[in-house]
């Protein structure tokens, strides 16, 4: 072995605790907190998409049209750097749950309502002739089959936001994608270091796609016993 490649390799193994520890602590945090919280405000949007009231329908609609025409990393940026203009002053980690989760709100709210819609009709009129009221309907019978639909989707907006994290990076905030910079700036090797993190969050989200491999199986079980 030559010294170039000793020398990248102790390099590398030397790196991979640090990186690893990084994604632990702040990548993986962020991804689950950020998707969690998104999750609820899309279920929140996508009703209120749904609404009959007019109000509650164009405010979610202006909200997921705000989101989905902007880029990530400005609305970050807005609410890192621009906000304390106004005298609010956030955290890295804060701001980057509030950024990310708005940003899963919108996608995932498309996600829940296309769901929902691909739902015969025929279920609700079903709900109604048997007493249901509309609320009951959506909660008993048109969530639990939209639910089986939108896992998927879903869970790919669950891998993405792992991988969108990275711009995380823009808020100073040492996540695993940071931490190669750092470590980067001082063994002067940026396509070793760069690679590994590609790798870290290559092993990340092949875990995660494992899971939701699992997890689809599950609801496809589910509704071959129901049906």
């Amino acid at each position: 072995m030559s010294e170039r490649t000793e020398h990248l390799l102790t390099i590398f193994l030397d790196s991979l605790l640090p990186l690893l520890r990084a994604g632990m602590a702040f990548t993986i945090p962020l991804t689950i907190i950020s998707f969690v919280l998104g999750f609820a405000l899309a279920f929140l949007t996508a009703v209120a998409q749904l609404s009959s009231w007019r109000v509650l329908h164009a405010i979610a609609r202006f909200y997921v049209w705000i989101v989905r025409g902007t880029p990530l990393i400005v609305q970050l940026f807005i609410i890192f750097y621009g906000l304390p203009s106004l005298g609010l002053t956030i955290d890295a980690f804060p701001a980057a749950v509030i950024g990310f989760s708005i940003s899963v709100g919108a996608y995932g709210s498309e996600i829940m309502r296309a769901a929902i819609l691909s739902i015969h009709k025929g279920q609700w009129e079903a709900a109604y002739a048997i007493g249901m009221t509309r609320t009951q309907a959506l909660r008993r019978i048109i969530l639990p089959q939209a639910a089986r639909v939108s896992v998927p989707p879903l869970a790919n907006s669950f891998i993405s936001l792992l991988k969108d994290t990275s711009l995380a990076a823009t808020l100073t905030m040492t996540e695993l994608f940071q931490k190669g910079q750092q470590i980067t700036a001082v063994v002067y090797e940026p396509l070793l270091i760069y690679c590994e993190v590609a790798l870290i969050y290559l092993l990340f989200s092949s875990v995660l796609s494992v899971l939701q491999q699992q997890l689809e199986r599950r609801f496809e079980r589910y509704a071959g016993g129901r049906g």
